[in-house]
């Protein structure tokens, strides 16, 4: 991009949300994109999206979504999805490689599929994610807003809230139907 013969780059969080962006084009969810990279030391460590898993076919290949046809609400018996979440994936994929994510942060692109275009929406791990990405030793965690704004998150404030938590489910900043990060 260019201004007035001056190049304008994008910041290193919008860069890498971009190639999580990208990554999401791969989805094989028949609802919603996800893309996460994962990131340490300024290098791209690994890479995921929603998606079955490895040789298995997914809801494109079937043509439909069997949590949609049980009417399963968004947010709950992830179980039954054929997917697995894109920050499980890349936690997996880095797994595969031999890679350490310790230190890393995981960059989490999120949209929802609509009949003319996808729509932006929270980009937020759910409870099963954010217990990986806290296992994992990831630092730090950068999604979208619906609104297309970046938010950062550490995930060592998520340690020291949910030490005083006895469910889980009462942490402060929560997924909800409109951003679960499965479909």
């Amino acid at each position: 991009m260019e201004n007035n013969n001056k190049i304008i780059r994008p910041d290193k969080d919008t860069y890498y949300w971009l190639i999580a962006r990208t990554v999401a084009t791969r989805s094989t969810c028949r609802t919603v994109e996800h893309g996460a990279i994962i990131v340490r030391n300024d290098q791209i460590i690994a890479t995921g999206y929603v998606g079955a898993p490895r040789g298995v076919k997914d809801c494109l290949d079937l043509g439909f979504c069997i949590r949609r046809q049980k009417n399963v609400p968004s947010g709950s018996n992830y179980e039954m999805c054929r997917s697995a979440h894109a920050e499980m994936n890349a936690i997996i994929n880095a797994a595969r490689a031999g890679v350490s994510l310790l230190g890393g942060d995981l960059y989490l692109y999120s949209s929802r599929k609509t009949e003319n275009r996808d729509v932006l929406i929270d980009a937020y791990p759910c409870l099963l994610c954010k217990k990986m990405i806290i296992n994992a030793g990831l630092r730090r965690v950068i999604g979208n807003s619906k609104n297309g704004t970046l938010r950062s998150y550490f995930v060592s404030d998520w340690v020291e809230d949910w030490k005083t938590l006895e469910d889980l489910t009462q942490d402060k900043e929560r997924y909800d139907a409109g951003h679960v990060c499965g479909a």
